[in-house]
C-alpha cells in the first residue's frame, strides 16, 4: 500500500506540473454553470424540477468530455516513462506492475474526482439558488458524479492499455483519440444509421439495446437518464434509456473499469525495459 500511494503522489505531482489539474478544474466548472445557468427553459414544460433537467445535461457533457480527459491524462503513462528513460527504474523497484497502475489509476482519479466536485457543486448551486425546489434533483447529481469517475476509470485503463501497446507517447496519442472518436462519437452515429436502415427490424428491436450496454459511455447515459427520470430532456441513442432495465445498464457502468484495468495490467505485463 506505500509503495501504491508513493506512485500516486509522484503521479499526482507530475500532473500537477503538466497543469493537467487546473485545466480539468477550469473544463469541468465552465462548462457545469453554462449549463446550469441554461438548464432552467425546458423545466416548466417537463414537470422536472431544475437540478434534474441540469443533470440530464450533464449527463451528455460527461459522455465526451469525460472520456477525453481521462485518455489525455494516461495516454503516456507508460509510453512517457519509456520516451523519458525513466521505465526501466521504474521496473527495477521491488513492486508489482499492477501496483503501479494502481498508483497511476488513484492519482488520475482523484483529479477527476476533484474537477467533477467543483463542477457539479457549481451547477447544483445555481440550480439550488434558483429553484428551491432542485433539492429534490440532488440524488440524481450524486448517481452522475460516482458513476462519472468509473466511466473515467474505464478509459484511463484504456489509455494505459494503449500506452503500454504503444511505447510512445505520440503513437499513444493518436490511439486515445482514435478510441474517443470510435466509442464515443462514430459508434452512435453507426448506430443511428443501422437503426434508419432496419426499420424496425430484428435489430432495432434485440441487437440495437446490446450494442447501447457494450459500449462504456452508452451504458453510463442509459444509466442516469434512467435513475434520474429526466428522459424527456434527452434525444438520439439517449432516448432509449426507457426501453433497457436499470439493472443492465448498471451492471454495464460497475464492469467495465475493472475490465478495462485487467486489459491494462495485461498489456503491461508484456513491456519489456
Amino acid at each position: 500500500m506505500k509503495r501504491i500511494l508513493s506512485t500516486a503522489r509522484t503521479e499526482f505531482r507530475i500532473a500537477l506540473r503538466n497543469r493537467w489539474v487546473s485545466i480539468a478544474l477550469a473544463v469541468m466548472a465552465v462548462f457545469s454553470l453554462v449549463l446550469a445557468l441554461a438548464g432552467s427553459a425546458p423545466t416548466g414544460g417537463l414537470g422536472v424540477d431544475r437540478l434534474s433537467v441540469t443533470v440530464a445535461s450533464l449527463t451528455s457533457l460527461s459522455v465526451y468530455l469525460i472520456p477525453l480527459l481521462a485518455l489525455l491524462m494516461s495516454f503516456d503513462a507508460i509510453a512517457g516513462e519509456a520516451e523519458r528513460g525513466t521505465l526501466p527504474l521504474l521496473l527495477a523497484y521491488p513492486i508489482a506492475r499492477e501496483a503501479v497502475l494502481i498508483g497511476k489509476l488513484a492519482a488520475h482519479l482523484a483529479i477527476l474526482a476533484l474537477a467533477l466536485l467543483l463542477g457539479h457543486g457549481l451547477a447544483a448551486g445555481v440550480a439550488i439558488w434558483n429553484d428551491p425546489e432542485a433539492l429534490t434533483g440532488l440524488p440524481a447529481l450524486w448517481r452522475l458524479s460516482w458513476s462519472s469517475v468509473l466511466l473515467g476509470a474505464t478509459f484511463l485503463g484504456a489509455g494505459y492499455a494503449l500506452s503500454a501497446l504503444s511505447r510512445r507517447p505520440s503513437g499513444a496519442a493518436g490511439l486515445a483519440i482514435g478510441l474517443w472518436l470510435g466509442l464515443v462519437v462514430l459508434y452512435d452515429l453507426g448506430l443511428l444509421s443501422a437503426i434508419v436502415a432496419d426499420n424496425g427490424g430484428w435489430f432495432t428491436t434485440e441487437a440495437f439495446p446490446v450494442a447501447l450496454l457494450v459500449n462504456p459511455a452508452d451504458a453510463f447515459r442509459l444509466f442516469n437518464l434512467t435513475a434520474s427520470g429526466a428522459t424527456a430532456a434527452a434525444a438520439g441513442v439517449g432516448g432509449a434509456a426507457d426501453t433497457i432495465p436499470l439493472w443492465q445498464s448498471l451492471a454495464s457502468v460497475l464492469l467495465w473499469p475493472l475490465a478495462a484495468l485487467a486489459l491494462a495490467a495485461a498489456a503491461f505485463r508484456k513491456v519489456t525495459p
